[in-house]
């Protein structure tokens, strides 16, 4: 078995979170602006709800990219916020990679914009270093499919595994009953159809 053939694992897992930049966002076009601010948003959630060591890294906010998503330093206030001065490839800084070296984790779970770029290369310097990757993908935003489609073809020959937040999250959790009602609210602060699920089962569980 080669070792991107486990399962995520919250003990052994960290986030990062890269370029997911104001001026940045406006580039997205392979996913609705209000449906890929959610994901990246139920992504942060997540690492919060599981308590997964989470990494913030910027490109170059001085110039047009922007500055960071402030619902994610909301989040996150005290995780290391590594704002790169120029380099491209997150993997090419020094204090990025000290960064997530010092968790002790080996399973790095990965999304930011844009998909082929800010991703793409990170994740390529992360296998390589015998990481563990796993590329949110609809936390990962581009121009459109077509980049979007090779960014992913190129990571996934590398050996990286592509997953949707919500494959992340039932990974992590393993089993219902370790929390119903956290994760479940989790699901229903992200996706509406999932909160009348959850509402009928609360309806339910009130009744007995």
């Amino acid at each position: 078995m080669s070792k991107t053939d486990y399962r995520l694992d919250k003990n052994n897992a960290l986030v990062t979170l890269v370029d997911h930049q104001a001026g940045l966002l406006s580039l997205v076009r392979d996913f609705e602006p209000d449906t890929f601010k959610n994901n990246v948003l139920a992504l942060a959630d997540l690492a919060k709800y599981f308590k997964l060591p989470t990494i913030l890294t910027t490109s170059f906010e001085e110039g047009p990219n922007g500055p960071l998503v402030p619902e994610l330093k909301q989040t996150f206030p005290d995780a290391p916020y590594i704002a790169r001065p120029g380099q491209i490839n997150a993997w090419d800084n020094e204090d990025f990679v000290k960064a997530v070296k010092q968790t002790g984790r080996k399973q790095l779970i990965i999304a930011g914009v844009v998909t082929e770029v800010c991703v793409a290369f990170p994740v390529l310097s992360a296998l390589e270093e015998g990481f563990e990757v796993f590329v949110v993908t609809d936390a990962s935003g581009t121009f459109n499919k077509v980049t979007r489609e090779a960014a992913w073809s190129r990571m996934a020959a590398a050996g990286a595994q592509l997953m949707s937040w919500f494959a992340v999250a039932c990974e992590l959790h393993r089993d219902w009953r370790n929390d119903v009602e956290g994760l479940g609210m989790l699901f229903s602060n992200h996706i509406p159809d999932y909160r009348n699920l959850f509402t009928a089962y609360n309806a339910i569980k009130a009744s007995q």
